[in-house]
């Protein structure tokens, strides 16, 4: 995948695309070659994927602030914790 293309990659697809390289790398099947350009492929798509995260931590940390620009930030808690 070119490097433009990764830069504007959706995070989801970015995690599916990091998913069939590490399937892929772990099958064993490929020539060192490859399996080179995968992994650095692989490590531009985290590196995307980490950007886009820190991108939303930052909007969410922005739509908690209170009138007075203090943050109430307040841990997350999940439904049904259990069932994960």
């Amino acid at each position: 995948m070119p490097k433009s293309e990764i830069e504007n990659i959706k995070f989801e697809s970015a995690v599916k695309r990091l998913e069939e390289i590490v399937n892929k790398l772990e099958a064993g099947d490929l020539s060192l070659d490859d399996s080179i350009k995968l992994f650095e492929e692989g490590i531009r798509l985290y590196q995307v994927c980490i950007k886009r995260l820190d991108e939303a931590e930052k909007k969410v940390e922005i739509l908690l602030k209170d009138k007075n620009g203090n943050k109430m930030l307040k841990s997350f808690q999940m439904e049904n914790a259990e069932e994960v």
